[in-house]
């Protein structure tokens, strides 16, 4: 499931697992190095595997696993105490959701995140680190800092948005079929925009802006970057 960091051979190793019932509730997640994986699923409650890895075990004290049941959901942390930024101190987090649970905030400074099948609400961001994601539906927020965002299979629902924002690398994103209704705008201020579905391009002077209306004009797919490429593809 999770693209393993490199981790030492001596390395203190721990390990923490939760099963807690949900139903549609809100999960939230906090972590500072890690290597993030968030699969929903037909199922009525929330699955949370956590390792950890560190040079001894007494480091474990200083970034803490915790998963704690709140009245609207549950909240997952492997975050390091005083805000620390230690590379040494690694984790590994997987989350089997159900399909109706939202995540209000997930948020990791550094590692990756995957997140797959979630079809209501996300917002997800990491500082320094990819995003792949697929099928997704809903409302979707997905950031990064210091990395890529390739999006797969994502689908634009009535009443949803896929909103998309790199400051440093590139945004892809695949459709498996052309959207029945759709407003599409891409900007990059310093990379290049392509696209299979035809935008009306505004990119003489200054950033690159790309722009269409299909049918009804919502949902929005809105893909924003600073210094990096836009691609969307269909069907490839």
């Amino acid at each position: 499931m999770l693209s393993a960091p490199a981790f030492g051979a001596a390395d203190a190793v721990d390990r923490v697992s939760r099963t807690v019932p949900i139903g549609a509730g809100a999960i939230r997640v906090d972590a500072t190095i890690a290597e993030l994986t968030i699969a929903a699923a037909d199922r009525a409650d929330v699955q949370v595997d956590i390792e950890r890895h560190a040079p001894t075990r007494a480091d474990f004290a200083r970034f803490p696993a915790t998963i704690e049941t709140t009245p609207d959901g549950v909240c997952v942390s492997v975050a390091q105490a005083d805000e620390g930024r230690d590379p040494h101190l690694k984790s590994t987090i997987a989350i089997a959701a159900p399909a109706s649970a939202v995540f209000p905030s997930v948020r990791v400074f550094e590692g990756h995140v995957r997140i797959d099948d979630v079809r209501s609400a996300a917002d997800v961001a990491i500082r320094r680190g990819a995003i792949d994601a697929t099928r997704l539906a809903g409302r979707i927020r997905l950031e990064s800092e210091l990395g890529a965002i390739d999006v797969r299979n994502a689908e634009l629902t009535p009443d949803g948005m896929l909103r998309l924002r790199v400051f440093n690398g590139p945004v892809r994103v695949r459709f498996a079929h052309r959207p029945a209704n759709a407003r599409i705008l891409a900007v990059t201020l310093n990379g290049s925009v392509s696209s299979d579905i035809p935008l009306t391009m505004k990119d003489q002077f200054g950033p690159r802006f790309g722009e269409t209306t299909i049918g009804a004009g919502d949902p929005v797919l809105s893909m924003d970057v600073v210094k990096g490429d836009i691609a969307l593809t269909v069907g490839r």
